[in-house]
């Protein structure tokens, strides 16, 4: 029986020397892996994932396999000026290995070992939130742990409605792996490539000499182009016509001068047709504000301008309709016998109503071969110089024509203001109601 166990107790201390012996191997394969080698001295493949990429999540300070690929969420940290940290997302966490629950409330010295931006630097960040203005810092920090990182802050100043600081907000990279910095750097290049790669805008980049230092793949095929034939080249170079570049060169030369956003409409001339844009051309500058190149965000908008004219010229057609049916019904011509026509007139009388008023009963006297009108005025407003000036120039028109007339709606009030203007009557009747004027009328067509 104490064979046994002795034999059971040596195999036992074999096994765990095994595992000793096999820990201490792995243990010295993360070691040189961690230092850029492969365990047999050959450097490691820059594509290769890492130990933590590979085991999923690690301890404290270690990386998801998220990380670094374009569509994952940087680290975001919010802190007050004083110190005191607000928002604290997972990414952070993941980085640093603090919660939101612990770092919230707590300094962000205290956190990281780290103030990257100082209350004097976050005053003198001026940028308006609509500006999307970013600052860039760097700092070493450390995790919970305690394992040393170096970060990258990417910040911006929020403001209270009194334009005074209130937060800072950074974006957080840990720069110092520079394998998993060149992976997050390629991968956030790819994805917003990718972003203005299927913009329907054509977008550009040019350096201060006017030399293409970007295009996306809408600009390119707008001048049928691959997008490596219009690197390092400018427009005068390319296929555009010399008068079109001369016109973009003055443009961009007025923006760069300006330093400022511009947005405006252009119309150019390519080919035999003339294309409508709608552009946007912006100053690119360097960290001390100087230009070094300028962008560009250019939308053909032909179509839409065409239609415009269109619509506008339909719209023009329809009111013009509307208009000629609203004379037709402001100065209506009614025939009441035999060579007896009448026109009521209602509302207002301007300059342009009263040559229609004229046109429309000369035009119906001869239509109808009347020998007496009816002017009735008893739904007109008010009857001023203008007004009585109108209807004795159309009475005096009619009688040219033969046309005997009669001024019916000659209430008191305007009698009297007939009168006071000294307007001049004579050759027309005047009565006081329509139904007096039709009669008087009807007896004259009877002779």
């Amino acid at each position: 029986m104490l064979r046994e166990d002795l034999g059971e107790a040596g195999r036992i201390r074999e096994e765990n020397a095994e595992l000793r012996a096999r820990v201490a191997a792995l243990e010295k394969a993360l070691a040189e892996r961690s230092d850029g080698r492969a365990p047999d001295g050959a450097a490691l493949d820059r594509a290769a994932p890492d130990d933590a990429a590979l085991n999923g999540a690690g301890s404290a300070g270690a990386h998801t396999p998220l990380d670094g690929l374009p569509t994952a969420v940087p680290a975001v940290v919010y802190w007050r000026l004083d110190g005191t940290v607000t928002r604290w997302n997972d990414a952070a966490e993941r980085m640093f290995g603090w919660s939101a629950g612990e770092a919230v409330g707590r300094r962000l010295a205290d956190l990281v070992a780290a103030d990257p931006v100082s209350p004097a630097a976050a005053r003198a960040f001026e940028f308006t939130r609509e500006e999307s203005r970013f600052a860039a810092t760097a700092s070493e920090a450390r995790t919970k742990e305690g394992n040393a990182l170096v970060c990258r802050w990417t910040y911006a100043v929020l403001r209270d409605d009194r334009s005074e600081a209130r937060e800072i907000a950074a974006i957080v990279d840990d720069t110092g792996d520079q394998r998993r910095r060149e992976r997050t750097v390629h991968g956030r290049y790819q994805m917003l490539l990718q972003l203005v790669d299927n913009a329907r805008s054509s977008i550009f980049v040019k350096d201060i000499a006017g030399r293409y230092v970007f295009v996306n793949r809408a600009y390119a095929q707008s001048l049928q182009k691959h997008v490596v034939e219009l690197i390092g080249s400018d427009d005068r170079e390319g296929p555009m016509p010399t008068e079109v570049a001369e016109l973009l060169a003055e443009k961009e030369r007025e923006v760069i001068a300006g330093g400022q956003l511009m947005q405006f409409e252009e119309v150019l001339p390519i080919g035999d047709d003339r294309l409508h844009y709608f552009t946007v051309k912006f100053p690119i500058h360097d960290e001390h504000g100087e230009p070094i190149g300028l962008g560009g965000i250019v939308t053909e908008i032909t179509t839409l301008k065409r239609a415009e004219a269109e619509r506008a010229a339909l719209q023009e057609e329809i009111i013009a309709g509307q208009q000629a049916a609203l004379r037709e019904l402001s100065t209506p011509l009614i025939p009441l016998a035999d060579g007896v026509v009448a026109m009521p007139l209602v509302g207002t009388i301007d300059s342009g109503r009263a040559e229609q008023i004229m046109e429309t009963l000369l035009s119906g006297i001869t239509r109808q071969g009347a020998h007496t009108a009816i002017l009735d005025i008893t739904g007109v407003r008010a009857v001023d110089t203008h007004v009585a000036n109108a209807l004795t120039r159309t009475a005096r028109a009619a009688q040219l024509l033969g046309t005997r007339v009669v001024l019916t709606g000659v209430r008191p009030e305007v009698a009297q203001t007939l009168v006071t203007l000294g307007v001049d009557l004579s050759g027309i009747t005047t009565l006081s109601t329509l139904q007096s004027g039709i009669a008087h009328a009807l007896r004259h067509a009877r002779r």
